[in-house]
Formats: C-alpha cells, structure tokens, sequence
C-alpha cells in the first residue's frame, strides 16, 4: 500500500464533526465506502501483478494481423 501523509489535527476535528453531524445509516454508508477503498488501494498491487504476468500468454491474441487493423484505428 501507498504511503499516506498523516490528517493534521484540524482535518481530523473537520471529518469527525462531518461524521458526527450524519445519520447512523449514513455514517455506516461513509464506513462501508472507506473499507472499500482501503481494499482497493491493497489489492491494487495483486492486480497490477497478475496483468503483467498475463501478458506473456496473451500476446499471440493480442500480436496477430487481424488485431493490427484495431491497433491502426
């Protein structure tokens, strides 16, 4: 995962009084969209991976003369 700079004191105090000031529901609805996030940034390396070694076993698809006209457009 990706080095973050830390939230300053007064981005902390801003968020907790935006998430305090929402619904039960909608702080739910916050949380669920964090954790989505954070696995997303944590499986980005694990996809990004699995493309590159992909490419080797895809390349006679991918390098054919009928994809070359595809490849001019």
């Amino acid at each position: 995962m990706k080095e973050v700079e830390p939230l300053s004191a007064r981005d902390t105090q801003r968020l907790t009084e935006k998430l305090q000031s929402l619904s039960p529901g909608d702080r739910h609805t916050v949380e669920d969209f964090v954790d989505f996030l954070c696995s997303r940034a944590e499986e980005q390396p694990l996809t990004s991976g699995a493309a590159r070694a992909s490419e080797p076993a895809l390349v006679a698809v991918w390098s054919n003369p009928d994809d070359a006209e595809y490849d001019r457009l």
